[in-house]
């Protein structure tokens, strides 16, 4: 059970043929059932992209821990969450002159990408490191006041899932999301990092339980 004290998180799931989904649903599932945990799937919820912003901005003042999940289409996201953008996070209310109902809320970005983790460094394929690619994200968190977390990235979603890994990637995405409700993540380091998933910098990262 969460202490009394626990952050609520929501997680904002796009992916526009999740029936088709390989990783990204297996992530979704293994912390679904997680107590303080809200699930809010874009494109079931919304699938001619008509975001009802109210609901959408009630939502984000319910919760502490904003997680954007979502495949990593063309250095970016699905076209969703580029909607639910210019529609929810309004001037006045995210930003700007008394814009400040999300300040010190915490975010991230769960994705996935079909290449593997070489193609995404300096000197790889894409030249740039998912982290470096969502610096659009970062700066909206910043402008929003949020604190921006370093992204949980599965690399080489093409691939079987022998070879992923995915049960240590589920592993993982439950870990980090329960140690973020829980308080017992660093935040310093989870800043910091290049990826939350990356297996030294995880352990470091999370305070275990106390039994």
């Amino acid at each position: 059970m969460p202490p009394a004290t626990a952050r609520r998180v929501l997680i904002q799931f796009a992916h526009p043929v999740y029936e088709r989904s390989a990783v990204n649903r297996p992530l979704l599932e293994a912390v679904r059932d997680l107590d303080g945990v809200t699930v809010n799937d874009l494109y079931e919820e919304y699938p001619t992209l008509a975001i009802d912003v109210r609901r959408e901005q009630a939502l984000l003042l319910e919760h502490d821990v904003i997680v954007f999940h979502h495949p990593f289409y063309w250095y970016s996201t699905p076209a969703i969450l580029k909607q639910w953008q210019d529609m929810v996070l309004e001037h006045g209310w995210a930003y700007g002159e008394r814009g400040d109902r999300l300040r010190d809320k915490l975010t991230f970005n769960v994705t996935t990408t079909g290449g593997p983790a070489s193609a995404y460094e300096r000197g790889g394929t894409n030249r740039f490191t998912v982290r470096e690619l969502l610096a659009p994200w970062e700066q909206t968190a910043n402008l929003c006041g949020m604190r921006f977390l370093a992204p949980f990235v599965a690399h080489g979603a093409l691939r079987p899932a022998a070879d992923l890994g995915l049960p240590a990637l589920v592993d993982a995405y439950r870990r980090v999301i329960a140690a973020l409700r829980d308080d017992r993540l660093d935040l310093e380091r989870a800043a910091r990092a290049a990826r939350l998933n990356d297996a030294d910098a995880l352990a470091a990262m999370i305070r275990e339980e106390t039994p």
